[in-house]
């Protein structure tokens, strides 16, 4: 039988009603529901799958109930796959998650018919050095951030975008985002707003001490590395706001393009400049 992924917010109490009723709805139509622990513990007869081992069932679509957050776990899950993600805003601003709970069942119907847009949106590949060797990997749909924690003292950066060095500074941190990422956290550091199909990677400074030193967009194929070169304690590699790393001194973080990118269902093109005006309320007055 045909999967469909479901994961869902926790503490979310209106999944009590909407979680049985959308199994139902997708076995009448053929397809058998694979949950992750949140979703699982509000239907007692369906099967319950880690959200890290779900791609291995092989799933036909990840139905995403939720707000972004729910929707960058659920995309770094299924990094590695072409698995289209359908995500239903739960949350309170829902940037991403663009499928009002209203309209749930309209686009399911729209996908199972093979009417639904692809929007298809680039990662950030991360990898964290230390002492010449690969420390660890990741997969970003937003950001990848270098931060201090706590303590008030900024940390000493350098950037290098190949072999070529672009900037060494004092700051509390060091954001690069993906397009899709330029509507989040590097947009609340001043830098700039991205079309998400641009092929670019944006480098946003964190309240830097230079009143010279601003954001920059670099093509979508550069090699960027920024190197921990002074950090106060409590100093954080943090991948999409979720996970994150203490540094050392001396570490760098190298960032590429991915080879995965995230396909978002969308039953209609609604325009990227509709959601800004709609959610971030871009250009009024």
């Amino acid at each position: 039988m045909r999967a469909i992924a479901i994961i869902s917010k926790p503490q979310r109490p209106d999944l009590a009603t909407l979680l049985p009723e959308l199994v139902l709805w997708l076995r009448g139509r053929g397809y058998e529901p694979v949950l992750d622990p949140v979703s699982g513990s509000y239907v007692g007869t369906a099967q319950v799958v880690e959200r890290s081992a779900m791609p291995q069932s092989n799933p036909e679509l990840v139905i995403v109930l939720g707000g972004d957050g729910t929707l960058l776990a659920a995309a770094r899950a299924f990094a590695k796959t072409s698995i289209p993600i359908m995500s239903v805003n739960l949350g309170s601003l829902g940037f991403l998650t663009e499928v009002r709970l209203a309209d749930l069942y309209t686009t399911l119907e729209g996908w199972c018919k093979g009417c639904c847009a692809i929007d298809v949106r680039a990662m950030i590949h991360a990898e964290l050095w230390r002492d010449d060797a690969m420390n660890s990997e990741y997969e970003a749909l937003n950001d990848v951030v270098l931060s201090k924690g706590a303590i008030a003292r900024m940390g000493e950066f350098s950037i290098r975008l190949g072999k070529q060095l672009v900037a060494s500074f004092r700051a509390d941190g060091v954001i690069v985002a993906t397009p899709t990422g330029s509507t989040a956290y590097t947009l609340a550091a001043n830098g700039p707003i991205l079309a998400p199909n641009v092929d670019a990677m944006v480098v946003t400074p964190i309240c830097p001490h230079l009143l010279t030193l601003r954001p920059i967009v670099v093509q979508g194929g550069a090699h960027l590395s920024i190197k921990v070169e002074g950090i106060p304690d409590q100093t954080y590699l943090t991948v999409d706001g979720q996970e994150a790393v203490p540094l050392q001194l001396g570490d760098e973080v190298r960032c590429r393009k991915s080879e995965h990118s995230v396909r978002l269902i969308r039953l209609g093109d609604n325009g990227f400049f509709d959601v800004l005006r709609s959610k971030l309320k871009w250009g009024e007055r």
